[in-house]
């Protein structure tokens, strides 16, 4: 069992002590529970999931995003796959963060996430959650109990394909990318997020580890490719760091060709 069980407490909602955390080292960032939001700036996963206009609507913010930073139009190819990612990346952190310092897993379909891209906001109305047998919650309302640390994996695996499915679905015409290439997206994204906010936590070791066990490889489908962290071994005497080559591009060689990502698969890294 991992050294946060201590930490974990049902003396607030089971989810809220990990996102409070995530907020306080990322405040960029900040995930709501509880009633969905709505009003202005607020969209709900299942209307970006069910309704043509509202998604074309957020590819449209991140063109004129892309306008505004680079200069010069996006390829509405590349605007609808930079908005995918600015989706994902932060809803992936909804599940993954919980199971990572609590051990516990929400369930969130599309029709219990709303997001305020502007603002940086999430809103999370969970449908139950998973743990395991020692956690405290596991008599609260909604937990769903598995006997073990591979069952909850599964258990995080499934509540991630339920909600980016449909989403997935949605954005694959905008994106004029197949359903791999989507998935690599995805995989991508859960993998870099908790990675980034495992180091901000100072957990980087324990993150890169833990979601390497998550998503080993490609036998985890929908899932494309796993972790795959590799040492990088620094020049001077600091301490070595670690990186991976990424499964899909996220196509920013479009608009500034000069600067490739580090982890991009486009490249040869040594």
């Amino acid at each position: 069992m991992s050294s946060t069980a201590s930490r974990r407490s049902v003396s607030s909602p089971p989810l809220h002590s990990s996102y409070g955390r995530q907020h306080a080292v990322f405040p960029s960032l900040r995930i709501h529970t509880g009633p969905l939001r709505t009003g202005p700036g607020w969209v709900g996963a299942a209307a970006l999931a069910g309704d043509g206009a509202v998604l074309r609507e957020m590819v449209a913010f991140d063109a004129a995003l892309g306008l505004a930073e680079y200069g010069e139009p996006l390829r509405p190819d590349v605007a609808a796959g930079f908005a995918l990612h600015r989706y994902t990346w932060p809803v992936a952190l909804a599940f993954t963060l919980p199971w990572f310092l609590e051990r516990r897993v929400p369930r969130l379909p599309v029709d219990r996430v709303s997001i305020n891209r502007s603002a940086g906001e999430l809103a999370v109305r969970p449908a139950g959650f998973s743990c395991l047998p020692d956690d405290p919650a596991a008599g609260a309302p909604g937990a769903r109990v598995v006997p073990d640390a591979p069952a909850l994996r599964a258990e995080l695996r499934a509540a991630l394909t339920e909600h980016l499915t449909p989403v997935l679905a949605a954005f694959r015409p905008l994106v004029r990318r197949g359903p791999r290439t989507l998935w690599g997206i995805v995989t991508d994204d859960v993998i870099e997020g908790l990675w980034f906010l495992g180091s901000l936590l100072d957990e980087e070791e324990r993150a890169a580890a833990e979601v390497s066990e998550l998503l080993p490889g490609p036998s985890d489908a929908p899932f494309v490719g796993g972790a795959d962290f590799r040492p990088v071994e620094p020049a001077d005497s600091a301490e070595a760091t670690r990186t991976r080559t990424r499964v899909s591009c996220c196509l920013f060689y479009t608009v500034r060709p000069e600067e490739v990502c580090p982890t991009c698969p486009r490249v040869c890294s040594e």
